[in-house]
């Protein structure tokens, strides 16, 4: 008799690191682990906001340690990874979820600034190819030693429908008439997101080591009337993800359930880049 289909998305013995673990998907990506059975490894910038979102974990019954990550700094990448295997002895699943993300939510509209192409600044630029590539990069470079020893392991990045389509920028013009824009960096180095999965799935090839992308939609985070309606227009469910409705697919990725996926995307994003 065949196991259950459900067993394939069992993590129970498996060690996942999540980087941005504090952000808002970052956070769903961690306690959905730890529900599946994994000892988590969340991992942010900031010591004590991972070490109260593990903590919260931890009172819930899950495993789950927290660990302050610079992911451009190549030593801090190492010491995560040290930290994940002193604490539980192996690195299995790594998910790239660390990303300066321009939301235009309540809390960050104000901050966004016009994000005008023609005067967007060289450093603006810089910081964001640093933390959204060369980040990832560096995450990955440290994870997958540990994999390499034990002879498998599964990387999950983070990408995004704007490193797959342009970005609408009508849905950034507030009703007074004021323009601000979805910064050239979101989407150059989320579309590089997605050469970077390819490129790592083939290159270990042969060796038990899967990567695949998650491909998000925009995600209702107390947005505004004005902009969650223009944006469920463009969708064909007509909604912004609930918060919660990556988690699944995340897990899909990190899983079992994937075992004949690599060098894939998958895109869940209520069917925005469907039309």
């Amino acid at each position: 008799m065949t196991d259950s289909v459900l067993k394939k998305f069992d993590m129970s013995g498996k060690t996942a690191i999540v980087t941005g673990a504090v952000g808002l998907l970052g956070q769903q990506f961690s306690l959905a682990l730890a529900q599946a059975g994994a000892s988590v490894v969340l991992a942010d910038l900031s010591e004590e906001t991972v070490a109260q979102r593990a903590q919260s974990l931890r009172q819930q019954g899950f495993k789950a340690l927290g660990v302050s990550v610079d992911v451009t700094d190549p030593e801090s990448n190492k010491a995560m990874v040290e930290a994940a295997l002193n604490q539980y002895g192996s690195v299995d699943v790594l998910v790239n979820s660390a990303a300066l993300d321009p939301k235009f939510d309540p809390a960050n509209l104000n901050s966004q600034g016009a994000n005008a192409f023609e005067d967007y600044s060289l450093e603006s630029w810089r910081q964001a190819l640093d933390v959204n590539l060369t980040g990832m990069f560096l995450a990955t470079q440290a994870s997958v030693a540990p994999m390499l020893r034990q002879g498998q392991g599964v990387i999950v990045n983070i990408a995004s429908i704007y490193g797959l389509v342009a970005p609408d920028q009508r849905l950034y013009e507030r009703p007074d008439g004021t323009r601000s824009f979805k910064p050239v960096y979101y989407s150059v180095t989320k579309a590089g997101v997605l050469g970077f999965t390819k490129y790592l799935a083939a290159y270990y090839a042969g060796k038990n080591i899967r990567v695949n992308a998650l491909t998000p939609g925009g995600v209702y985070n107390e947005h505004d009337e004005v902009f969650t309606a223009q944006y469920s227009a463009r969708t064909i469910l007509g909604r912004m993800a609930n918060i919660d409705e990556m988690s699944a697919a995340m897990l899909f990725l990190c899983s079992d359930a994937s075992s004949y996926m690599t060098g894939g995307n998958l895109v869940v994003d209520g069917g925005w880049t469907a039309w």
